[in-house]
């Protein structure tokens, strides 16, 4: 293991998890982040310089002396693809021979979720760069379902009954840590999503049993959506991406159930019911 892999996002909740996971399995790791300060102090790891991803020679300082680069994608910006194509250019030019990438489940041009479109834009930029890739096209975090429901106890959004594999952050991490450690991953992209793909009419009943409330699901339409969303002071294109996130799921496009995590880690992914008997803060803000 004397490749050195930089993990981006280290300070996050996938890039912490995967450098914690491969520290203790020996590998070589460089932490990457935006504010070196608030990087995890990881045993037998090391500390980029701060590397904010649209900051190409920043990024190529921090990736020099690396073999492998585990990006995860920026967090939403109306610039993002931008942002993440910098970041690849500088790690090629810094000599990374592979790059994987946390991309989005059905990433695709036309995608509904507007911002699987950034991800698809960026998966196209990695293949023409030339090196080795990976892509792991996650599906919404098990977390996220539990946020969507409010303190009133009602999740609202124009999904329908469409359904969602919703995956556990562990989940992610393990697989990603079997690919960056693992063999016969080039070229291969990887749907990573839990066991089951569930309406948000079974979310909230699932909510309602677990804090002792009752938690329900209003199907809101694009305009009510909207309006719901008007007072957060977000900008269009973020409220866009709120809302198509639940109008991919009424089309069926988050309802993609996947062996990837079984594959990569040699166990089942985590379900909703699992998530939250392991994870109560996920609904604090529902309870008492």
């Amino acid at each position: 293991m004397s490749e050195v892999i930089a993990v981006t996002g280290a300070g996050g909740r996938i890039g912490g998890r995967v450098a914690r996971r491969l520290a203790e399995q020996g590998a070589a790791v460089r932490l990457l982040g935006r504010d070196p300060a608030r990087l995890p102090r990881i045993a037998g790891s090391s500390l980029a310089p701060g590397a904010p991803y649209g900051d190409g020679e920043a990024m190529r300082g921090a990736c020099e002396g690396t073999g492998t680069l585990f990006l995860v994608s920026a967090h939403e910006a109306r610039d993002r693809v931008r942002e993440h194509t910098t970041a690849v250019d500088a790690a090629v030019a810094a000599g990374v021979g592979r790059i994987v990438y946390v991309s989005f489940l059905g990433a695709s041009p036309d995608a509904t979720f507007t911002f699987a479109r950034d991800h698809w834009h960026t998966e196209e930029h990695i293949r023409a760069s030339g090196v080795r890739y990976t892509f792991l096209r996650d599906s919404f975090y098990l977390l996220a379902l539990a946020s969507m429901a409010g303190a009133d106890g009602v999740i609202r959004g124009p999904a329908g009954e469409g359904r969602v594999s919703a995956v556990a952050h562990d989940d992610i991490a393990d697989s990603a840590v079997s690919v960056l450690l693992g063999e016969g991953h080039d070229g291969r992209t990887y749907d990573i999503t839990g066991p089951a793909a569930l309406s948000l009419t079974e979310v909230a009943a699932e909510l309602s049993r677990v804090t002792g409330r009752t938690v329900g699901y209003e199907n809101e339409t694009r305009q009510q959506a909207y309006a719901s969303r008007a007072g957060y002071g977000a900008e269009d294109w973020e409220v866009t991406g709120w809302v198509t996130s639940y109008e991919a799921i009424a089309n069926g496009e988050m309802a993609e159930v996947s062996d990837a995590v079984p594959e990569l880690t040699g166990r089942i992914a985590q379900g909703l019911a699992r998530y939250l008997a392991e994870n109560p803060d996920a609904y604090r803000h529902l309870t008492p």
